[in-house]
């Protein structure tokens, strides 16, 4: 979740104070990045995590029944001396019968800072517990149903919690641990040999690859994907980015001279406020998405120099918004987020969430000059997403340990080193996609999300090369938000494009 800056807690951690950036990687360290030697005393001493355990259990989706195999287990990370420095836990479902055609998904959350669950009991997992919508609310029993729109009809699933959440934990000290795990290109090649781990371990070389990353694992599938393909050698078919968190370059502190911080977040405003007057088609977008890339963006460049340029824009954004005119005149036309997210319902004494601006909550502190509370919408979420899990993980799958769940640690995102703003994400699609020919790519965004706008990947797909045929980087946008997955019907649709997308359809 965690995902721009500004937003993250308050923290996205989707996802906000601090940044995510990114470091440009040094491809000649191809493994784990190693942890200074130290005295066999200064290793941290923790409890052993119980054995790998599987239960047998069904669900029922698409219309039938599914019996699969779910698994929690754990894979060791070593530094370059073979060292355990990191045990990285799972969970995985599996279809039995071992057919080598059968593709099998591994997914990761964002954040940095969050584990998986979010995919895993939110969008495509075989059982779902509701969370992330209106209405929800954090003293819901944690109750995980079937889930309809689940994958594991046409996939195998594996949900990866990077070390520091979930279960997922360092055995070495705070500075070690930063070093090995919380940082841009380190992540990135831990995580990349666990996938590597697991299928050698499962056996599943020869199974068709995919890779699912959700906001800041938006920021890491194309960079997982590009280490394995051209690093450990291990190809991947397609790659899903759900939300994702692309270019740091492109963030919210670049407004000095450039229009695109503006030009991300106004489409995103203008489908929250078409949906609440029930008006939110694609149709009615892509006037929008006209009016973004053109007279807006050539307003925005004239500035001061056109005295009339700025009327234009305050007139077309308060429409487009819903927002007083008075505060839109007052800004110039530029509306930031956080002003949006305050100003747009403060009529009810409500505040928005950054990763769907129509879902809120009560503003406990209205009169504040500033925004005192965190997102709605992750405050909500921790109570049903971490409950739910540890049921199923300590209860049902009978794994069981007294460790601390983190579905969202601040902790981790707190100690991130995000580096220097680049665009590597995209580079390295660029290079994966490039080099395999066949290989499939889908970015999938709601429309009210402000935390990772759907403008940000359309403005980034659309200045691409069409690598031989036309939609190798497909992209798809939803009603809802971030987790736009949390509606029946966008989480329907988003199983529907994927079916095609893995031949499945």
């Amino acid at each position: 979740m965690l995902a721009r800056p500004f937003r993250l807690l308050l923290a996205t951690l989707l996802f906000g104070t601090s940044g995510l950036t990114h470091a440009q990687s040094d491809k000649t360290d191809k493994t784990v990045t190693k942890v200074e030697s130290k005295k066999e005393d200064d290793a941290v001493k923790l409890p052993p995590l119980p054995a790998d355990k599987t239960i047998t259990q069904s669900a029922r989706i698409n219309g039938r029944s599914i019996s699969y195999k779910a698994t929690v287990g754990t894979i060791a990370v070593r530094d370059d001396s073979g060292k355990e420095i990191g045990q990285v836990v799972y969970t995985a479902y599996v279809v039995p019968g071992r057919d080598p055609s059968r593709p099998v998904t591994f997914a990761f959350n964002g954040g940095p800072g969050a584990a998986s669950v979010y995919l895993n009991m939110g969008a495509v997992g075989p059982k779902r517990v509701q969370f992330g919508a209106q209405g929800d609310s954090p003293s819901d029993a944690p109750l995980a149903r079937d889930n309809p729109n689940s994958w594991l009809d046409f996939t195998d699933l594996v949900f990866i919690d990077p070390i520091g959440t979930g279960f997922s934990r360092s055995l070495v000290d705070a500075d070690a641990t930063k070093k090995a795990f919380y940082a841009n290109d380190p992540d990135i090649r831990y995580l990349s040999k666990v996938v590597y781990d697991w299928l050698v371990k499962e056996e599943r070389l020869r199974s068709p690859k995919y890779v699912m990353g959700e906001s800041y694992g938006g920021y890491r599938a194309p960079r997982i994907a590009y280490e394995l393909q051209s690093q450990i050698g291990v190809g991947v078919n397609g790659l899903i980015m759900v939300s994702p968190y692309l270019d740091p370059a492109s963030g919210d502190d670049a407004t000095a001279l450039s229009p695109l911080p503006w030009m991300i977040d106004l489409p995103s405003m203008a489908a929250a406020n078409l949906e609440r007057q029930g008006k939110l088609t694609p149709a009615a977008m892509a006037e929008v998405e006209a009016y973004t890339r053109g007279d807006f963006a050539r307003d925005l460049l004239r500035g001061r120099s056109d005295p009339e340029a700025t009327g234009r824009i305050v007139g077309r954004v308060t429409q487009l918004t819903g927002l007083d005119p008075a505060l839109v005149q007052k800004l110039g036309g530029r509306v930031d987020s956080r002003t949006y997210l305050r100003e747009v319902h403060r009529a009810e004494g409500t505040i928005g969430s950054v990763y769907d601006s129509n879902v809120t909550a009560f503003d406990p502190f209205p009169w504040s000059a500033q925004q005192q509370s965190n997102d709605p919408i992750l405050d909500a979420l921790i109570a049903p997403t971490t409950s739910a899990m540890v049921d199923f993980v300590t209860r049902e799958v009978g794994w069981k340990t007294d460790a601390r769940y983190n579905a969202l640690s601040y902790k981790v995102n707190e100690a991130w080193d995000r580096g220097k703003p680049a665009d590597t994400p995209v580079t390295d699609l660029r290079k994966a996609i490039a080099n395999d020919p066949k290989m499939k790519v889908m970015i999938v965004h709601g429309w009210d999300d402000l935390s990772c706008p759907f403008f940000a990947s359309r403005l980034i797909v659309d200045q691409m090369p069409a690598f031989g045929a036309a939609e190798r980087v497909q992209l798809r946008v939803y009603p809802g938000g971030h987790m736009f997955y949390s509606r029946n019907d966008s989480g329907a649709s988003f199983k529907a494009d994927a079916l095609r997308l893995y031949g499945a359809g």
